[in-house]
C-alpha cells in the first residue's frame, strides 16, 4: 500500500516522490527538521501535505549548498510560533538550536548568491577566453578560403553559436542542430506560449538535469507532457520524464545531453509568450 489517503503518505512512498532514500527521511526527523503527520496504531510514520512541501524545499536548499543548520534556520524563520524549529515541541534540544532570525537568514541566503557569482564568473571569463583563442587561431591560418571557413565552422561547432552576434534563442537552436536534438525544431506551438515567461526551478541530477515549473494549471503539465513526447526516439538524448509534485510539475532528463533541456527551459523563462 503506497498511501493512507489521498493526501497522505508512508515513508516510503514520500521518500520516493522526493527522490530520495527513506533513511534520508529518518535523518531528517531525527535532526529536528521534518516529522510525521501521525503514526498509525502500529507505530508507522505518516506524512500529509505540509511535510511533503518541507521535504522538497529541504532537497532544493540543499542542492543550492546550504547545510543543514542554514535549512534549519530557513525552516524556523517560517514558523508561526517564534523559536521553534519545523516538528520540535517548546523544550526539545533541536527547537532551541536556531531560531532562524530574519536577518540571519538573509545573510546566509546573500553570501551563497556571491560565492555563486563569484564561481560563475569564473566560467564566463574561461569561455570568453576561449572563444577568443579560437578566433585567433582562425586568423593564424594561411590564406587559403577553403581552410579559413572550414576553420571557422569548427570555431562555430565549439562555441555552440556563430561568430556573428545572434540572439540566444538563434544560438541554442544552432547547438541542439548541430546534436542532432528534436527540440531544434520545436519552435511554435500551444505548449511552448503555455510556458514562455515562466518562473522555474532547474537543477543538476546525479545523470542529467530536472526542471520545476511551480503551479496548479493542467494546461502546464499538458505541455510538458508535449514536449517530453516529442523527443521519443531522439538520437540526442534520453526520453525525458513528466511528474507531478506538490509544487509543480517536474520534468527530468538524463544522459550526457540532457544540458540541452535545461538551456532550453532557460531560455523560454526569459522569453515572453508572443
Amino acid at each position: 500500500m503506497a498511501t493512507t489517503t489521498q493526501r497522505e503518505y508512508t515513508i516510503g512512498a514520500l521518500a520516493k516522490r522526493a527522490r530520495v532514500a527513506s533513511s534520508v527521511l529518518r535523518y531528517y526527523e531525527k535532526e529536528g527538521l521534518l516529522t510525521p503527520g501521525r503514526r498509525t496504531a502500529a507505530g508507522y510514520r505518516v506524512y500529509g501535505p505540509e511535510a511533503e512541501k518541507t521535504l522538497l524545499f529541504i532537497n532544493r536548499a540543499k542542492r543550492l549548498g546550504f547545510s543543514l543548520d542554514d535549512i534549519r534556520q530557513f525552516l524556523a524563520a517560517g514558523q508561526a510560533e517564534a523559536g521553534l524549529t519545523p516538528g520540535k515541541r517548546a523544550g526539545s534540544p533541536k527547537a532551541k538550536k536556531r531560531t532562524g532570525k530574519g536577518g540571519d537568514v538573509a545573510r546566509i541566503a546573500g553570501d551563497r548568491f556571491l560565492e555563486i557569482e563569484r564561481r560563475l564568473t569564473e566560467l564566463l571569463v574561461l569561455r570568453h577566453e576561449l572563444e577568443v583563442f579560437l578566433r585567433e587561431m582562425s586568423e593564424q591560418l594561411p590564406a587559403a578560403d577553403s581552410a579559413r571557413r572550414l576553420y571557422r565552422r569548427l570555431v562555430d561547432q565549439v562555441c555552440g553559436h556563430s561568430s556573428t552576434p545572434q540572439d540566444e534563442a538563434a544560438s541554442l537552436s544552432a547547438l541542439m542542430k548541430r546534436m542532432g536534438c528534436n527540440l531544434a525544431s520545436l519552435n511554435r506551438g500551444e505548449a511552448l506560449n503555455v510556458l514562455r515567461g515562466r518562473h522555474i526551478h532547474v537543477w543538476r541530477d546525479t545523470d542529467g538535469y530536472s526542471v520545476l515549473v511551480p503551479g496548479e494549471d493542467p494546461g502546464i503539465g499538458a505541455a510538458l507532457h508535449e514536449i517530453a513526447s516529442s523527443e521519443a526516439g531522439c538520437e540526442a538524448h534520453t526520453e525525458p520524464q513528466v511528474e507531478k509534485t506538490a509544487e509543480g510539475h517536474v520534468f527530468s532528463a538524463h544522459g550526457d545531453n540532457a544540458f540541452l533541456f535545461a538551456q532550453f527551459f532557460l531560455a523560454l523563462e526569459h522569453r515572453a509568450s508572443g
